[in-house]
């Protein structure tokens, strides 16, 4: 080997250190760019998961009002049932 191949050697190592440089800055920005996303797609879940939720409860609550309808012959029925149609939620009666 001649002395005139070491200026190459020189500026081959100097472009891989700034390619590896340049795909290192890339890929950090990639991977911020990826925890981003899933930041917000995790958001997102729980966003949806509290509807589901809330969604849930107040099922819950209008099968427990049937049950009780079902179940307390001493009512007027069709009232409750009408009460339910409109929305409204039935007061607990008193037995």
């Amino acid at each position: 080997m001649g002395w005139e191949i070491i200026p190459i050697m020189i500026g081959s190592v100097a472009l891989v250190a700034i390619v590896l440089g340049i795909a290192q800055d890339t890929f950090q920005a990639w991977l911020k760019h990826k925890e981003k996303q899933m930041e917000l797609m995790a958001n997102k879940t729980a966003e949806q998961a509290a509807q589901y939720a809330a969604k849930a409860q107040k099922l819950e609550a209008r099968v427990r009002v049937l049950e009780r309808i079902a179940t307390d012959r001493g009512s007027d029925l069709a009232m409750q049932i009408e009460d339910l149609r409109d929305g409204g939620e039935l007061k607990e009666s008193v037995q």
